[in-house]
C-alpha cells in the first residue's frame, strides 16, 4: 500500500511500510496526549472522564492533526528521540 498526497507532500512515494518505524515512534507520544486530553477533559467537567470519551477523542484527534507533520519529518530525518512512556497513575487508571 502506498501513502498518496498531493506533489507538494515529500511522504507521496513512500510506502506504509516505509513509514512503519516512524509511526511506532509516534506510538507513546500519541499515548501520552491521550492521557493528557482525557485528564484535561476530567478537570473541565468536574468528573472522571475515560479516555474513549467523544470530546478526548476528537481533541485528540486535533492535537495530533497539529502536530503530527512535524513529528513525521523529525522522525524521518532520524532526529526524534523516542519518547518515553510516562508510568500511569494509581489514583486515575483510565489516563492510561
Amino acid at each position: 500500500m502506498v501513502y498518496s498526497a498531493g506533489s507538494d507532500d515529500p511522504f507521496a512515494s513512500v510506502t506504509m511500510n516505509a513509514l512503519a518505524p516512524i509511526i511506532f515512534r509516534e506510538l507513546p507520544l500519541i499515548r501520552q496526549i491521550i492521557a493528557d486530553e482525557t485528564w484535561l477533559e476530567s478537570e473541565r467537567r468536574g468528573c472522571c472522564v475515560r479516555s474513549d470519551d467523544r470530546a478526548v477523542r476528537e481533541n485528540v484527534c486535533l492535537v495530533v492533526l497539529r502536530i503530527g507533520e512535524q513529528l513525521r519529518k523529525s522522525a524521518q530525518r532520524g532526529k526524534a528521540p523516542a519518547p518515553a512512556m510516562m508510568p500511569p497513575r494509581p489514583d486515575f487508571p483510565e489516563a492510561a
